[in-house]
C-alpha cells in the first residue's frame, strides 16, 4: 500500500475548482479576488503536481513579478508545505529538493534566470504585472519538450495584457478559465466588503474584490486615456503612409532593452504604426530592422545620452547611428514629469496598429507611479519595470516630434548601410 503523504493544505472551494481545471487542462487562467488565497493554492499545485509527476527529474517553476515579491510572498509558503516532505531549501537559490523534484521561484525582473531550463509546470503569479513577452519567448518554450502546464492568475490591472489573457482563456482552444469574485466565494465578510468598499471608492473596489478589468489603473498615468481613445476606435489596422512625416522615438539601453516606437504625422493625427523592443543585441539589431521595414528614412529621436562616448569604440551611438545613415535628432532635455506631461499632452491625438503595437501599448497601460506601502501613497515618480521602456520610448517621442506644417515629405534616395553584416 502506498504510503500517504499529508502536507497540511486544505484548500477552500474555489482553490479546488483550480486543482481541477489544472489537471484537465495545460493552459489556463485564473482571474481572482483578493485574500481568495491564490497564491498559497498555486504553491500546493505546483507541490502536488510534482508528487505525482513519472518524468525523470521534475521541474516546476513559481514566477512573481519580481523576485524580491517571490521571496517575499511565496517562499514561507513552500517551505511550510514542504516540510512534511523533508525538502531541503536552498535559500540563494529560492529553490526546494524534495523525492527527486525541484520546484524554484523566481521573479519575472530576472527573465535571463528562466532562459534554457525545461520545465514539468509552471505558475505565472499577478501576470498583469509581468512582462507579457514572458510567456510566450520564455515560458512556452520551456514547457514544450515535456509537455507541461502553465497557469496565468491574477487580480484586474485595467485592460491590459491580462484582460486579453482572460478572454482567452474563455474562448480559445487548450485554455481554460476560472474566475472568483468576492460576492461569489463568500471567503471574505460581508461587513469587511462593505468597509471595504466604502473606503476605496467604487471602480477599486470593482477592481480588487469583483474582478473588474474596467477600472483605471491606480497611479498609472496613461491609462485611462487609453481607455478613451481605444472607445473612440483609435486601435485599429493602420497602412503605412508613404507620404507622410515619420519619426522614431527610441530608449536606449546598454544591459536593459532597447524600445522603439515609429510613429506618422498626418494632419493633426499622430499615428503609432510600429513597435519593437529587445534585449542582449547590438545596435545593428534595430537598424537591420529599420531597414528592412523600410523606416531608415525617418527623423530618429533619440534620448539626450545617445551622444555619450563609449570607452570601448572611443564613439557615441549617436555618431554609430548616424555613420549607419540614420537622421538623429536629439530629444530636449527635460523631467521626466515634464516629459510625461508631454506624452500625455498628445495620446489623445494618437493613433495605434493595434497588432503591430500591441506590446508597447500594453507598456504605456502598465506605466504607473511608485507606490510607498508603508504610508499607502504614491510618489512623482515612475516605477520601473518591463513597462518602463517602452514608455521612456514614447515619451522621448512626444518630446521630440516636429508638427510643423510641411510642404512635403519624400525619402531620401540613397541610405549609407555598409557597416551593417
Amino acid at each position: 500500500m502506498a504510503k500517504q503523504i499529508t502536507t497540511g493544505y486544505k484548500p477552500r472551494a474555489p482553490q479546488k475548482e483550480i486543482h481541477e481545471m489544472v489537471k484537465g487542462n495545460r493552459f489556463s487562467v485564473v482571474v481572482a479576488h483578493r485574500r481568495m488565497g491564490k497564491t498559497v493554492c498555486a504553491i500546493n499545485q505546483l507541490i502536488h503536481s510534482a508528487l505525482n509527476c513519472d518524468k525523470p527529474n521534475p521541474r516546476f517553476a513559481y514566477v512573481a513579478p519580481t523576485y524580491n515579491q517571490a521571496k517575499r510572498i511565496a517562499w514561507d509558503y513552500l517551505l511550510e508545505y514542504t516540510r512534511p516532505l523533508e525538502a531541503k531549501a536552498n535559500i540563494a537559490e529560492l529553490r526546494v529538493d524534495f523525492m527527486g523534484r525541484r520546484i524554484n521561484l523566481y521573479g519575472a525582473d530576472n527573465p535571463d534566470s528562466l532562459r534554457g531550463i525545461y520545465l514539468d509546470g509552471c505558475v505565472l503569479d499577478e501576470i498583469g504585472n509581468i512582462n507579457p513577452t514572458l510567456f510566450t519567448e520564455i515560458v512556452r518554450p520551456a514547457l514544450a519538450d515535456r509537455l507541461g502546464y502553465c497557469v496565468a492568475m491574477g487580480t484586474p490591472k485595467g485592460q491590459n495584457h491580462f484582460k486579453d489573457l482572460r478572454d482567452r482563456g474563455s474562448r480559445s482552444e487548450g485554455w481554460e478559465l476560472l474566475e472568483f469574485k468576492s460576492s461569489e466565494t463568500g471567503i471574505v465578510d460581508k461587513n469587511e466588503l462593505l468597509a471595504a468598499k466604502a473606503e476605496m471608492g467604487d471602480d477599486k473596489y470593482a477592481q480588487e474584490f469583483e474582478c473588474s478589468f474596467n477600472a483605471p489603473v491606480e497611479g498609472a498615468y496613461y491609462s485611462s486615456i487609453i481607455n478613451d481613445i481605444e472607445e473612440q476606435n483609435h486601435i485599429i489596422d493602420i497602412p503605412k503612409d508613404e507620404l507622410a512625416r515619420t519619426y522614431t522615438g527610441w530608449d536606449l539601453g546598454m544591459s536593459d532593452s532597447t524600445s522603439i516606437w515609429v510613429a506618422q504625422v498626418v494632419n493633426k493625427e499622430i499615428r503609432l504604426i510600429d513597435f519593437v523592443e529587445n534585449h542582449g543585441v547590438g545596435l545593428d539589431y534595430y537598424v537591420n530592422w529599420l531597414r528592412e521595414h523600410d523606416y531608415m528614412y525617418a527623423t530618429h529621436i533619440l534620448p539626450h545620452d545617445v551622444a555619450v562616448r563609449e570607452l570601448g569604440t572611443g564613439k557615441s551611438r549617436k555618431e554609430m547611428l548616424e555613420e549607419a545613415g540614420l537622421n538623429i535628432t536629439v530629444a530636449t532635455k527635460l523631467s521626466v514629469m515634464d516629459g510625461i506631461a508631454a506624452a500625455r499632452q498628445i495620446l489623445p491625438r494618437c493613433w495605434f496598429d493595434k497588432d503591430k503595437t500591441k506590446q508597447g501599448l500594453d507598456a504605456l497601460r502598465n506605466y504607473r507611479r511608485v507606490f510607498d506601502e508603508k504610508r499607502n501613497v504614491f510618489h512623482d515618480r515612475p516605477f520601473h519595470d518591463w513597462a518602463s521602456h517602452a514608455s521612456d520610448a514614447f515619451r522621448y517621442l512626444a518630446v521630440g516630434m516636429d508638427e510643423s506644417p510641411m510642404e512635403a515629405w519624400t525619402k531620401p534616395l540613397e541610405i549609407n548601410t555598409s557597416w551593417i553584416v
